[in-house]
């Protein structure tokens, strides 16, 4: 494959980032290594996924107000919409979940325990592969053997086993007497990035932080205190040098959203709606790849503006402005592929001055009657 300039440029940088993040876990110096291997790794992604996005003809890498490129999320939600990088949500929430630890790492401190970061780079390195195929017709072989890759002594364990040892190790760190609170709360700020792998908008905050040590001490299950982690799943494949991870996701409990610091629940994140809801109509459609009216059409369709979880109305004053989420995004490019847009158009396109608009005779339509 031919490259462009540009594209060869990121791309290269972003083999450069992996190699040093891989140096730096198989490192035998542990001070440091962790922000090293975290920082590297994240790096390596913004650069692969911009290269890949630039190699796509995409057009927005940089901001049309700063001038400045896109950051990390902005590049994560261009990467999904794309139909050559086709990354996935799964995929997507691995590395937002490498991000959120970075950010921990760069800007506070936080501990990763050993096989909670070697699964996270073992899946970061499936997925750099996978995206050196699907994009670049390339594998990662071509820059990497195999025999350096991330190694560990011990062989990966189901991620459900690790977490729970993880949680009990904090909650033994907090008990009256141990003075060892500040690893705690380290520890506690991990699990909480982990979240990222099915909530887009995740940033460790120090009340989430403390909400969750209170919990803990109160007796709280993990279930209770970090309901999200019940979705997160890994599936490995092979063994050695030639060990593939990917993480999963699956259907969890839902978790409480609350403003009110005193309210006595243990699984509580805050959320900033306007980074959970960041897209208007006009956006969603050029996402989509769709025009204002059918993207309209398609959301009537699919119930999109019943959904609580993929919109909102923000008013302010006098004016009330709708957003959609990325749920609305991924349940609509979703849709694209199953169903016959014509059809939808059909069912669902503006009545004008009828007094009723026809019915949809299209099967899951969740049109209100």
């Amino acid at each position: 494959m031919k490259l462009k300039q540009e594209s060869r440029m990121l791309k290269a940088k972003a083999v450069a980032s992996l190699v040093s993040a891989v140096e730096a876990f198989n490192s035998p110096a542990e001070l440091g290594r962790a922000s090293k291997v975290l920082l590297l790794m994240q790096h390596a992604f913004e650069m692969l996924l911009k290269s890949a996005l630039v190699q796509s003809g995409e057009k927005k890498i940089f901001d049309p107000v700063t001038g400045r490129s896109i950051g990390f999320e902005r590049c994560l939600g261009l990467s999904m919409a794309s139909t050559m990088v086709k990354l996935s949500d799964a995929d997507a929430g691995t590395l937002r979940a490498i991000d959120a630890m970075r950010d921990d790492e760069q800007h506070w401190w936080n501990i990763v325990p050993e096989q909670l970061l070697y699964l996270h780079c073992r899946a970061a390195i499936t997925l750099f592969d996978d995206l050196l195929q699907r994009v670049f017709k390339e594998p990662l072989s071509s820059h990497l053997p195999n025999r350096v890759l991330p190694l560990s002594v011990d062989p990966p364990r189901e991620l459900n086993v690790l977490l729970d040892e993880e949680y009990n190790q904090i909650a033994a760190l907090l008990q009256p007497g141990r003075r060892a609170g500040h690893d705690a709360r380290a520890r506690i700020r991990t699990l909480l990035a982990m979240e990222a792998h099915v909530q887009a908008d995740v940033r460790v905050s120090r009340k989430d932080v403390e909400r969750v040590a209170r919990g803990m001490r109160d007796g709280e299950t993990r279930d209770r205190v970090f309901p999200r982690l019940d979705e997160i799943a890994t599936a490995v494949d092979g063994s050695g040098v030639t060990l593939k991870v990917h993480f999963t996701t699956n259907e969890g409990p839902g978790v409480r959203y609350v403003s009110d610091e005193d309210t006595p629940a243990a699984a509580v994140r805050q959320i900033d709606l306007q980074r959970t809801f960041h897209r208007s109509a006009t956006e969603l459609a050029e996402a989509l790849d769709l025009t204002v009216p059918m993207c309209k059409a398609l959301r009537d369709h699919l119930g999109i503006d019943d959904d609580p979880t993929c919109r909102h109305d923000f008013v302010f004053r006098s004016q009330r402005h709708r957003c959609y989420s990325d749920k609305a995004f991924t349940l609509m490019r979703s849709a694209i592929r199953e169903v016959d847009l014509s059809d939808v158009w059909t069912a669902h396109k503006p009545s004008g001055r009828a007094a009723t608009k026809g019915s949809c005779s299209l099967a899951g339509c969740r049109a209100a009657a």
